[in-house]
């Protein structure tokens, strides 16, 4: 069984490895998406005693909180659900924008409830700044649906110093959900400390590098229409083979702990503070628990030591948004 950590200070506490939802149903090709497995995901995460799972109104959309409640009907007082608002769509249900005006803050919930076939939402975090809205506006209309039971506690996700303050002056901010890795460490040099200052943990979503860390990707090009990594800068052409050389140090960890690349990157992340809890995604069984096994995984000081010097930003290629995913990040 997993063992269990707090984020902030406010008494939320989940597993110590999560599970990140969004393939399910949502960035990779049609082709790869099978409810019934993931179902069967979700509940033998339940089993193995990983409690956190996160999705989003954007997924899909919907389609992904429809499933996750589905699968935690009749188990939902087992499981901590994370969800997020803040985005809006076109007919076709492709982002066309954000809002995180109070009112639509409202909306959105009371979408997300009727979704996930639930009373609250432990963890509400808003997806992406909007920068049209006051951060202390939209963390007031968070907080009003606090104070009315409909969410327990409140997250930001990929949002800058000047943000992540001020949100927190307004209402008590319990996690930050942002890319952090082996592989993309630009919150080291603020974020983290930051958090710290301030007692709001960390959700490090991609933590496997999108995929990168396991050794098991190809090439932008080898992925099917509508698979989000035919467009990631680092699937492509020579930043492709940069990126597969510098990760082959997990690979050589792993060998010597007789343990999975992503297994690897994942105790990196856990022996980083207790203070972050990683989400890998998968919708089969076989990687859920692969990933779960993470918690067993001991590196030593050296280990952790070769892994940080290994895998600096300067040996990353490609940056890890296109132009225009670039333009939703606040930092």
């Amino acid at each position: 069984m997993l063992a269990t950590r707090n984020l902030g200070t406010e008494g939320l506490a989940v597993s110590d490895i999560g599970l990140g939802c969004m393939g399910m149903s949502f960035a990779y090709g049609p082709d790869e998406r099978d409810d019934n497995e993931s179902i069967k995901t979700i509940h033998r995460a339940l089993e193995l005693g990983c409690t956190f799972f996160d999705t989003a109104e954007a997924y899909g959309p919907y389609t992904n909180e429809e499933l996750l409640g589905r699968a935690l009907d009749g188990k939902r007082d087992q499981a901590v659900i994370a969800t997020k608002f803040g985005f809006t769509f076109d007919a076709d249900g492709v982002v066309n924008g954000t809002d995180s005006r109070p009112a639509h803050v409202r909306e959105a919930v009371e979408g997300s409830l009727r979704r996930l076939y639930t009373d609250r939402i432990d963890l509400l975090y808003q997806h992406r700044l909007d920068p049209k809205v006051p951060i202390e506006e939209t963390v007031g209309a968070m907080a009003e649906l606090v104070h009315e039971g409909k969410v327990l506690y409140l997250g930001l996700s990929e949002v800058g110093e000047d943000t992540i303050r001020r949100a927190n002056a307004a209402h008590p901010i319990s996690a930050l959900q942002s890319e952090y890795s082996l592989w993309e460490r630009n919150l080291e040099p603020v974020i983290i400390p930051l958090l710290r200052q301030l007692g709001i943990g960390l959700v490090p979503f991609a933590p496997l590098g999108r995929g990168f860390l396991t050794g098991a990707v190809k090439r932008a090009e080898e992925y099917p229409e509508g698979d989000y990594r035919r467009g990631d800068p680092r699937y492509q052409g020579a930043n492709f083979d940069a990126n597969m050389r510098a990760a082959s140090i997990v690979r050589e960890i792993a060998s010597r702990h007789n343990a999975t690349p992503g297994q690897i990157a994942l105790s990196w992340l856990l022996h980083k503070g207790p203070d972050i809890v990683p989400i890998p995604g998968t919708k089969h069984v076989r990687y859920l628990e692969e990933n779960l096994g993470a918690s067993k995984v001991h590196l030593s000081a050296d280990d952790m030591s070769t892994l940080d010097g290994a895998l600096t930003p300067d040996k990353i290629a490609g940056p890890r948004y296109n132009e225009r995913q670039a333009t939703l990040i606040n930092r």
